[in-house]
């Protein structure tokens, strides 16, 4: 027997002997998978950051850079929530590795937290980075899928998992020296059609070096997308 909530009856039960608590210290929360207001506020949210590429930048410095002056990226703007530190490696790595897919929707809240911010106008589609057929039969899901379908509930964004595929198998960037990454990633994408949104915005839980995103960008670039918005849940390196 199922309750209206979808939960096992049993399930519905004991979450109300034992409520919902915070995913990273324990303490009773309000709602299912949620944080605390303390461990949401000590996150390491970022603070100043590239407005293009998301890179750290110190103090209140204004404008792109050194590395987008110079390379400038096929992406126009980041949004990153987050800075690759702990606790947030924790939960993205819980739900990455360890298939724990309900942490999706609170990463992508988190997210939606710095997006809800911003002026418009938001972008037509958001599109996540594909993963390769071996690599996705290997883990199951595809972990920027799950969370572009949060965030695209919750800003009511349509999100196209079909047009761009991923047609190259890549080592894992973060395991790689910096000078090989952009090699390793180089033609790894191809597009299924033609894109019919002009804005869009590429969704991935995590940019390191950034040239993953940088070439998925190139292509739809090539292919006649004008705007391009690279959005994460946290942002690594320097």
């Amino acid at each position: 027997m199922k309750a209206r909530s979808g939960l096992p009856l049993a399930g519905r039960l004991l979450s109300r002997v034992l409520p919902p608590h915070c995913r990273l210290c324990g303490e009773a929360v309000r709602l299912e998978l949620s944080l605390c207001t303390d461990c949401q506020r000590d996150l390491p949210w970022t603070r100043h950051a590239c407005r293009r590429c998301g890179r750290p930048l110190p103090g209140l410095r204004a404008g792109p850079c050194g590395h987008c002056q110079q390379d400038p990226p096929a992406f126009t703007a980041t949004t990153a929530a987050l800075s690759y530190r702990p606790p947030a490696d924790y939960l993205i790595q819980r739900l990455k590795f360890s298939g724990e897919l309900a942490l999706a929707p609170l990463l992508a809240a988190l997210l939606g937290e710095i997006l809800g911010t911003r002026e418009p106008p938001l972008p037509e589609q958001l599109i996540p980075v594909p993963l390769h057929r071996s690599r996705l039969r290997e883990r199951g899901f595809n972990q920027a899928m799950e969370i572009a379908r949060a965030l695209g509930r919750r800003l009511d964004l349509p999100v196209d998992r079909r047009l761009c595929r991923r047609i190259r198998q890549t080592g894992n960037q973060s395991l790689l020296p910096a000078g090989s990454r952009r090699r390793n990633v180089r033609n790894a994408f191809a597009l299924n059609g033609t894109p019919r949104a002009r804005h869009v915005a590429i969704i991935d839980d995590v940019m390191t070096s950034g040239h993953t995103v940088n070439e998925l960008a190139r292509v739809l670039k090539q292919a006649g997308v004008e705007s391009i918005e690279v959005w994460v849940i946290a942002r690594a390196g320097h």
